[in-house]
């Protein structure tokens, strides 16, 4: 008999077939690469971005400074998706 999670299990693998593929060397080694790029983007906008959230807060203007933060928050997250969505477009290839 089988168990709630194995059953589950096998559910989910006929959901998604492709789930369960093993990634080819040249996958594993772009995706390794797709993590590389976008952590140096990350970076080079963090840099950017602290300097102007410095110069903001020196002279005083909060509220500069909070959309400056705003504005880190949302260049992660959007770098953060195009990863993501670059990462599953090298996966699909075959």
């Amino acid at each position: 008999m089988k168990s709630a999670y194995e059953l589950a299990m096998e559910r989910l693998a006929k959901s998604d077939p492709d789930k369960g593929r093993a990634l080819t060397p040249a996958q594993k080694a772009r995706l390794a690469e797709l993590d590389a790029i976008y952590k140096g983007k990350v970076a080079e906008r963090e840099i950017f971005l602290r300097q102007k959230l410095g110069e903001a807060l020196a002279d005083g203007k909060a509220d500069e400074a909070e959309k400056i933060r705003g504005q880190m928050a949302g260049e992660r997250t959007r770098l953060e998706e195009e990863r993501e969505a670059e990462k599953d477009k090298a996966r699909r290839e075959r």
